[in-house]
């Protein structure tokens, strides 16, 4: 398969062409990747069995794991959801169109395909104008997963979908650079008490201040396996992981700098290409091996946009080994160590 490779410029009618391509491959069946603020997504019609089961198939993703619905305005919730809970609209209309995902109860309509089985469908609206101008133009809404292979880091630049997706999909709308850099944060709004399954861009703290209480999934950090069906994206399966075995280092910063060196340098004398992972504060400290700073330790934000980047950037590098500082679990920190645990395995060394 020859994958079309169309790039946004801004241009209101050049880009009007690009969608509308994009739009018509999405209503025959096919598969485009697009930007939104969070990640590159891989977009299929959600209520196309064949085409839920073709994302499935160009990530190589298990069929449990569910795909997130996207629609274009708020309203589009009731044509997936025959019983909205009031706290949704709450948490809509502070968050939509936004990096915020919302598990309710599905209608008959959407297929179990997109669902990994489950009874409930998660739902997003996009805070990025290409992404609600092709769902719009498609007239349908939007499955869409990461546009990634499963596993491996999620795509923030049309490059990083080029490099695992070109001739498995049928298009790839260049967005630019995006945003965020970490996928929407998902919450389970179909119990008395919203539960939070995927920490975000949307934190915890401010979720609180819309709706009061809510609980937390215990597998944020830890994953579910076995037999257990996922309720949301990236619960289950190693995820979001470069190609080198890594490994987390928590504790003050002088201990951890040190652990790392002293790792570091035993890796090294066993022959390993060592890549470290740390803050730009840090990042002084080293001169040996292949040295990264996705972010200054004060700018949690950054940290989070530059982080899947960085885990591409090792394989590019070709490390064997990777010890990566473990950052704030405050805030928007929580979601950047949920992606950092998955990526190593959960390997974790406290100092």
């Amino acid at each position: 398969m020859d994958t079309i490779v169309e790039k946004i410029t801004g241009i209101w009618e050049d880009d009007e062409k690009i969608i509308r391509t994009a739009a018509e491959i999405i209503r025959n069946g096919g598969l485009v990747a697009f930007p939104t603020e969070t990640v590159y997504g891989l977009g299929g019609d959600a209520f196309d069995e064949n085409a839920a089961a073709a994302i499935y198939a160009a990530k190589g993703r298990p069929s449990d794991n569910p795909l997130i619905v996207h629609i274009a305005e708020t309203e589009d919730l009731t044509k997936l959801c025959d019983d909205v809970p009031p706290a949704v609209y709450a948490l809509a209309e502070r968050f939509w169109p936004g990096p915020l995902t919302m598990i309710v109860g599905k209608n008959s309509r959407v297929p179990d395909t997109v669902t990994g089985g489950l009874e409930t469908v998660a739902v997003r609206l996009p805070d990025n104008l290409t992404a609600r101008r092709l769902i719009k133009a498609s007239g349908t809404f939007i499955a869409a997963p990461s546009a990634n292979l499963s596993g491996r880091p999620s795509p923030t630049a049309a490059s990083h979908v080029k490099e695992d997706l070109a001739g498995r999909i049928d298009m790839i709308i260049d967005g630019g650079n995006i945003e965020i850099g970490l996928e929407s944060t998902i919450v389970d709004m179909t119990g008395e008490i919203p539960m939070l399954l995927r920490p975000g861009f949307v934190t915890a703290e401010m979720l609180r201040e819309t709706v009061g209480e809510i609980s937390y999934d215990p597998a944020i950090m830890s994953g579910v396996s076995g037999d257990v069906k996922p309720k949301a994206p990236g619960m289950k399966y190693r995820h979001y992981a470069p190609r080198a075995e890594m490994t987390l280092v928590e504790g003050a910063p002088d201990a951890v700098i040190a652990k790392i060196k002293r790792l570091a340098k035993d890796a090294a004398g066993d022959g390993k290409r060592v890549g470290i992972m740390v803050p730009s504060e840090d990042g002084k400290f080293f001169s040996e091996g292949e040295i990264i700073c996705p972010g200054s330790r004060e700018n949690t934000k950054e940290i989070a946009k530059n982080l899947f980047g960085a885990l591409r950037e090792f394989d590019e590098r070709g490390v064997d080994i990777i010890y990566a500082e473990a950052f704030s679990r405050e805030g928007i920190g929580s979601a950047v160590m949920n992606r950092l645990l998955k990526a190593a395995g959960q390997r974790i060394i406290k100092v």
